[in-house]
């Protein structure tokens, strides 16, 4: 057991690489994560001052609310740093998200910028299951 954790440790960096659709190259042997959301991470965009997205600061969080409330943004955090918040938004592809997003008054006033991440389970972790769970 100790053994097959220190291969999953091992694993993960090359897990992460063969996941990424441009994050480089692609293992044919490792099996990729489904997509089950979609981090966003939200800044604003150059030039825009603070005042500017305060003043839509009150039509963003009732909007933001109403969408966790609808299921579509399971959590979100401001960032550490200060400088935006991170969504974790319920959408199998990046356009799904995309598109839950640009609902966002924010977003309408074109005042952030947006990147957006594909998540999923981590497959590695399916090694711990035995030879019938890779499907």
């Amino acid at each position: 057991m100790k053994q097959l954790l220190l291969f999953l440790i091992a694993a993960l960096p090359v897990a992460s690489v063969a996941q990424s659709p441009s994050g480089g190259p692609r293992m044919s042997n490792v099996a990729i994560s489904k997509t089950t959301e979609v981090l966003v991470i939200q800044t604003a965009k150059q030039g825009v001052t603070p005042q500017q997205v305060m003043t839509v600061m009150p039509a963003e969080i009732r909007e933001t609310v109403k969408l966790y409330l609808d299921g579509k943004i399971r959590q979100w955090y401001s960032r550490g740093d200060g400088r935006g918040v991170v969504f974790l938004v319920d959408a199998k592809t990046e356009e799904e998200a995309r598109a839950v997003m640009e609902t966002l008054p924010l977003a309408k006033e074109q005042l952030m910028d947006h990147m957006y991440i594909p998540v999923g389970p981590l497959m590695p972790l399916r090694a711990l299951m035995g030879p019938g769970a890779q499907k």
